[in-house]
C-alpha cells in the first residue's frame, strides 16, 4: 500500500501536469526554489505541514486528499469541479438573460399598447446585466474579472444616461468616465497579491527534508 509520503510525490506531480505548470513555474507561485519542487517530487524530501497546506490551497483541492488520495480521486474531484463551474457560468447566463427577456417583454409592451419606440431600455439592460455579471463574479469567479467588469459597468452606465437624455447633448459626461477607468485600473494594481519571497534553500531543507527510517 502507497504511504503518505509517496502519495504526497504522485499528487504533486500529478496537480503541476494537471495546472500545465512547469517546476520553475511552481516554484515562482508558491515562493519557493525550483530545485526545492524538484526534490518534493522526487521524494528527496517532504513539504512540512504548513507547505502542504500552502499548496492544497494552491490547487484547491483538501490537504487529506493530497496527502491521503490517489491520483484517481484527483483527476475525480477536477471532474467534479468542472461541473461545479459550468453549473455557475450557466446559472450566470440565465440570470443575465432574464434581464434581456424582461426588458425585450417591457419594450414590446410600450410598443404594442403605449405605441412607444422606448428603444434605450435595452441600452440600460446592459449596465443592470453588468451589475448581476459582478455579483456573480464576487461569489465565485475570477476576482480580476471584476475590473473588466466595473469598466464595462461605469462605461455602459455612461452611455445610457447620454442616450436617454439625448435631446440635451450631455456628451461631457463621457469625461467623467477617463478619470473613473484611471481609478479602476489602479485599484486593480493595488489589489494585486504580491507573490511571496522566496526562502532560503538551506532554510527550506532544514524544515523540509525528512530523514528516512534504516530498515535493517
Amino acid at each position: 500500500m502507497m504511504n503518505v509520503n509517496d502519495n504526497v510525490k504522485q499528487n504533486l506531480i500529478f496537480l503541476r501536469k494537471e495546472r500545465k505548470l512547469t517546476q520553475i513555474e511552481l516554484a515562482e507561485a508558491v515562493g519557493y526554489s525550483d530545485k526545492t519542487v524538484s526534490k518534493w517530487e522526487t521524494g528527496e524530501s517532504v513539504p512540512n505541514v504548513e507547505t502542504l497546506v500552502a499548496l492544497a490551497d494552491f490547487y484547491g483541492v483538501s490537504l487529506d486528499v493530497l496527502t491521503k488520495g490517489s491520483t484517481d480521486d484527483l483527476a475525480e474531484k477536477k471532474k467534479q469541479d468542472k461541473k461545479v463551474h459550468h453549473s455557475k457560468i450557466v446559472i450566470s447566463i440565465i440570470s443575465v438573460m432574464a434581464v434581456w427577456v424582461l426588458v425585450t417583454t417591457l419594450y414590446v409592451y410600450e410598443s404594442i399598447l403605449l405605441g412607444a419606440n422606448d428603444w434605450t431600455l435595452f441600452i440600460w439592460a446592459i449596465p443592470c446585466s453588468c451589475v448581476l455579471l459582478l455579483i456573480f463574479n464576487s461569489i465565485w469567479g475570477r476576482k480580476k474579472l471584476n475590473y473588466l467588469i466595473i469598466s464595462v459597468l461605469v462605461w455602459s452606465l455612461i452611455a445610457s444616461i447620454y442616450l436617454s437624455l439625448l435631446q440635451y447633448n450631455l456628451y461631457l459626461i463621457f469625461v467623467i468616465g477617463a478619470p473613473v477607468q484611471v481609478v479602476i485600473i489602479l485599484w486593480s494594481c493595488l489589489t494585486r497579491p504580491v507573490k511571496p519571497k522566496k526562502k532560503d534553500e538551506k532554510k527550506e531543507n532544514k524544515n523540509e527534508e525528512q530523514p528516512t527510517s534504516k530498515t535493517e
